[in-house]
């Protein structure tokens, strides 16, 4: 099953140790969070062949150094890209062979060696698809109908994190008040302009906030270049440099686009108040339509006529009264 990463940004995100860090400590487990030392983040990403599935993936691979029990040690977070937009009930099988094929690539490049053993790997799935997950999430548990008890113990275990970005509330996103926590949010706002707009707001204030201000101003701003090029959004990106610099700019762009979504809306509404009326022979609803025409927008008397099913002079009588 083919995936289409590459358009996400997602990608470059996750090439940069302070979204890897946000990720584990905003998202995963807390106890796991806080056994790391992300001063030691490495990243050993790459794409993988995979014969089983015949596909090139998207994933992010990083070390980090845990202590535990007074022993320090490397592990790897494995970070599997997920945004099909339908879920992957096969994800525990994948995974069972990506982390395989990364663990044969590891001795292949002699990163290790099997005489010190394979070190422990945390794998994660990263989902923004629309839909719920519901995938299993241990290979264990595809084995159905559950096995005798005396084979129970020869049965391939393998248990992946999930973080589904859709099950994240706005009141979630804004506490964490981190970047990845604002990219988050602007994945959820969808195709909702109004919410979009706020959401990439909350963004630019983490960037004014942030120490290192101008570097993750660069990264971020790509990302939702990228991000609104995907969404249709015509906001002039070729003059899009950063969300700090440019971000009247952006504004006001996303202003129109607010404007539009709410006039679409109100005309949805009155096609639905017209065919209603017509249905009902109703003067009032037609003369309702009308109301709120000259009072939310600045369509004149002749389209507002046409369109709510009325003269024009019925129109500018009612704008008269309106004004009074």
């Amino acid at each position: 099953m083919a995936t289409n990463h590459h358009d996400t940004g997602y990608k470059e995100l996750f090439s940069y140790p302070e979204f890897v860090q946000q990720l584990v400590e905003g998202f995963a487990p807390t106890e796991i969070a806080q056994l790391m030392d992300f001063s030691t983040l490495k990243n050993h990403s790459g794409n993988y062949i995979t014969p089983l599935f015949e596909e090139k993936f998207e994933d992010v691979v990083w070390s980090v150094e845990v202590t535990w029990e007074g022993v320090t040690q490397q592990i790897f977070l494995y970070i599997l890209l997920e945004f099909q937009s339908k879920v992957d009930s096969a994800m525990p099988l994948r995974l069972m062979h990506y982390v395989a094929c990364f663990y044969d690539h590891l001795l292949k490049n002699r990163e290790t060696a099997l005489s010190k053993g394979l070190p422990p790997v945390f794998p994660m799935v990263l989902y923004n698809g629309s839909q719920r997950w519901s995938a299993r999430q241990d290979i264990y548990d595809m084995v159905q109908p559950e096995p005798p008890e005396f084979l129970r113990a020869y049965q391939p275990h393998l248990r992946y994190y999930l973080i589904d970005e859709g099950r994240c509330t706005d009141e979630e996103l804004i506490n964490k008040k981190t970047l990845l926590s604002g990219v988050f949010g602007v994945e959820n706002a969808g195709h909702s302009w109004e919410a979009l707009q706020q959401a990439v707001d909350r963004v630019v204030k983490i960037i004014e906030a942030d120490p290192n201000k101008e570097r993750v101003d660069r990264i971020i701003t790509r990302w939702i270049k990228r991000h609104l090029s995907r969404l249709g959004a015509e906001v002039g990106l070729e003059r899009l440099n950063s969300l700090v610099e440019d971000r009247d700019m952006l504004a006001e762009n996303l202003e129109n686009l607010v404007k539009k979504e709410r006039l679409e809306g109100i005309q949805e509404g009155l096609q639905t108040g017209r065919n209603e009326g017509r249905q009902e022979g109703g003067e009032a609803v037609k003369q309702e339509v009308a109301r709120n025409l000259i009072a939310r927008t600045e369509m004149n008397d002749q389209m507002i006529a046409e369109v709510a099913g009325l003269e024009v002079a019925e129109v500018s009588d009612m704008r008269s009264q309106v004004k009074h």
